[in-house]
């Protein structure tokens, strides 16, 4: 693995989920395989999770973790080539990412996108600069359109939890107080996607008129407009928010009541419900499933560890 930006960085689902579980098993079985090396961890945007998680998987293979808060102490950033910088930025990306790539083997990097220029977004402008200018492997920690280690995490804790072969998984549209990007949804789909056409699950989505996901993202998914018909026999489902791509960043009401509660949840197969966090309880999810025995969102966020030890460890093997 060269880069961690998408589920086209993966060849096979079933095995690099395998092999996570067998480092969840035995976290420091490749302890010394990044002795002397320097992950570098960039952030333009909040972290929790993603930070910590990053931070501990790195550990237990033996690296040294650097992070540095971009949108706080670092200089502000000149993406395009050609122009007289006599404005707020202060530092070319060029140069900027050639240098983190000559302290770092490896960088991750978290931008979210602005939600305004739909285009400039989908374009990954900021990572593909990174990539191209850095000298070392990327990984993303999220960027505007995608959050692969959130999605790799949660097909590892759909496999760690499922009782079934194949189960169904439902991506269920859920209510928020303002605009949320299409990073995790676009991401989960793209991986449950691939899963299915492996023969791992079977993918729905369901979700109101106005909120349907770029069509690249969503191949194969079966796609419903109400919440109880898609929950039918559902083994797991997957919570979670975004704003219209269409009308890109527009929230558009919605009348009928879409958060997962106890109700709904008897319409599916006992499923699991999962959800990336941060939630806004009895807004996106109902504090009945969070506290209950249905809620997989503290064992799925305990899983980020192993998907990024994971990449981080099929990365410094082909650094060797």
């Amino acid at each position: 693995m060269k880069n961690f930006f998408s589920v086209a960085d993966v060849d096979n689902l079933d095995s690099i989920v395998k092999e996570a579980l067998e480092l969840k098993a035995n976290p420091h079985v490749n302890e010394t395989l990044g002795k002397y090396k320097t992950l570098g961890l960039v952030f333009l945007n909040p972290s929790l999770r993603t930070r910590i998680s990053t931070q501990k998987a790195a550990t237990n293979l033996g690296m040294t973790v650097m992070v540095m808060n971009m949108d706080k102490d670092g200089w502000a950033l000149e993406t395009q080539d050609g122009v007289v910088m006599n404005g707020t930025t202060v530092e070319h990306i060029r140069e900027a990412a050639a240098v983190m790539g000559e302290y770092c083997d490896i960088l991750g990097l978290r931008s979210f996108p602005s939600l305004k220029d739909k285009e400039a977004d989908y374009n990954e402008d900021l990572f593909n600069k990174f990539i191209e200018f850095c000298g070392v492997p990327v990984v993303s920690l999220e960027s505007a359109t995608r959050h692969p280690l959130q999605s790799l995490t949660d097909l590892i804790t759909i496999t760690e939890y499922k009782k079934t072969i194949k189960p169904k998984v439902v991506l269920a549209w859920a209510p928020h107080v303002k605009a949320l990007p299409q990073a995790v949804p676009n991401s989960f789909a793209e991986w449950m996607c691939k899963a299915q056409a492996e023969n791992l699950l079977e993918f729905t989505i369901a979700h109101p008129a106005g909120y349907e996901l770029n069509e690249d993202f969503t191949e194969g998914a079966t796609i419903i407009p109400n919440l109880k018909e898609a929950l039918a026999d559902a083994d797991f489902v997957y919570v979670k928010n975004w704003s219209s791509y269409k009308e890109y960043g527009e929230v558009y009401p919605v009348d009928e009541n879409w958060m997962m509660d106890n109700a709904k949840l008897a319409l599916t197969n006992d499923a699991k419900i999962m959800h990336c966090l941060p939630v806004r309880r009895d807004l996106e999810l109902s504090s009945e499933i969070l506290d209950g025995p249905n809620s997989l969102v503290i064992k799925e966020a305990s899983n980020r560890v192993w998907a990024a030890q994971v990449v981080l460890k099929r990365i410094l093997e082909n650094l060797k």
